[in-house]
């Protein structure tokens, strides 16, 4: 049978009070309102947090369709409590002092286990899906995979604030999200099996409660047939949401082809792919980038250029070609989502003004 390359996403959202402009710990008011909506929108970490998850969706105009469908969704939902929803990597007057963590199970073991670290984690991700039928493939389109997420990053930069401050980043959340002691870059696996060995070891071995604290970039999902991405930030507008579930669907189905043609997987430093993710959370588009498989730095533009160029095949099998590339100079012309926002704090020196951009690109669309 032949692989699809499926995909599906979720998003994570922030709550936020329409006076002070200021996270709500309120994700409970709008899950009870959202259950008569046909979204399926779950609770997160924190109480100032709420997600979102598509339905599989065979192309990118059914990811679009469900994405607008389920942010009107959690708006409406929001306003009939009197607040706001935001979609970005973290929040400009966020204060991790003042979150609560969300009362189930599953979220309160997770800070008795890593105590301050779960609390500070106010941060906002975006995940993507991808299909994969074959367990083993998965693993080794991993393998392929992993040398290619920070063009991707660099794209998707949207928290340059945190606690009120200009951290100079573009993706400061991926340092905060950093933290986790199973988060970064996955290691080369030679075989399904190995990988099974290595997270029930991490699990015997109480480094882990579970497979789903495995938070690296990119990992084969335990619920679903997916490889799931896990690298960047929440987006802003649906538009670079929809670009990175197209970029990410192509990364897959090029690296699928190669693992089922036994290609040779590039050897990468794990220092070097540490390296070129630091440098395209710190500095987006607006830098040179770390070019993994030329082993050099590069402007920021040049490598995401090649990197579309070497996924134009694949996004041209799965018919993402004319809107993916359209999407991706759409978004180098307007900046990242961080570039927005220090556009917006720029014209008033106001990070309400900031929050008030979010907002809107939230619902636009």
């Amino acid at each position: 049978m032949q692989q699809t390359f499926t995909v599906g996403v979720e998003e994570e959202y922030q709550i936020i009070d329409p006076g002070t402009r200021s996270l709500m710990q309120r994700a409970e008011a709008i899950l009870s309102r959202a259950e008569s909506s046909p979204v399926n929108v779950e609770a997160e970490l924190q109480l100032s947090q709420i997600e979102i998850g598509t339905p599989v969706c065979d192309d990118l105009t059914q990811v679009r369709a469900e994405l607008v469908r389920s942010r009107r969704a959690v708006s409406t939902a929001a306003a009939e409590e009197g607040m706001w929803i935001g979609a970005a990597g973290s929040h400009p007057l966020a204060d991790p002092a003042d979150g609560t963590i969300t009362p189930k199970e599953r979220y309160l073991g997770m800070a008795e286990d890593y105590g301050q670290l779960a609390k500070e984690q106010i941060v906002f991700g975006y995940h993507v899906h991808v299909g994969i039928d074959d367990r083993e493939a998965a693993v080794q389109t991993m393998n392929r995979v992993r040398g290619w997420l920070s063009p991707m990053l660099a794209l998707g930069g949207s928290s340059p604030f945190w606690m009120g401050r200009d951290t100079g980043y573009s993706s400061y959340r991926t340092d905060v999200w950093g933290r986790w002691p199973m988060a970064g870059s996955p290691e080369v696996f030679g075989s399904r099996s190995e990988y099974e060995e290595v997270i029930e070891l991490l699990v015997t071995t109480e480094a882990i409660a579970e497979e789903t604290r495995i938070y690296w970039d990119v990992r084969p999902s335990s619920r679903f047939n997916t490889l799931e991405y896990r690298v960047t930030d929440v987006c802003m507008t649906v538009d670079e949401a929809v670009m990175l579930a197209g970029l990410a669907r192509a990364l897959t189905r090029r690296c699928y082809e190669q693992a089922i043609r036994d290609e040779a997987i590039p050897v990468v430093r794990p220092e070097l792919l540490q390296a070129a993710k630091w440098r395209a959370a710190r500095y987006g588009l607006d830098a040179t980038l770390v070019d993994v498989n030329e082993r050099r730095s590069r402007p920021a533009l040049q490598v995401i250029d090649d990197w579309l160029n070497f996924l134009r095949p694949s996004l041209e099998d799965n018919g993402d070609w004319a809107e993916t590339s359209v999407l991706v100079h759409q978004a180098i012309e307007r900046g990242t989502g961080a570039a927005r926002q220090r556009e917006a704090f720029g014209r008033g020196r106001r990070l309400e003004d900031v929050v008030d951009l979010i907002v809107a690109e939230t619902g636009a669309g």
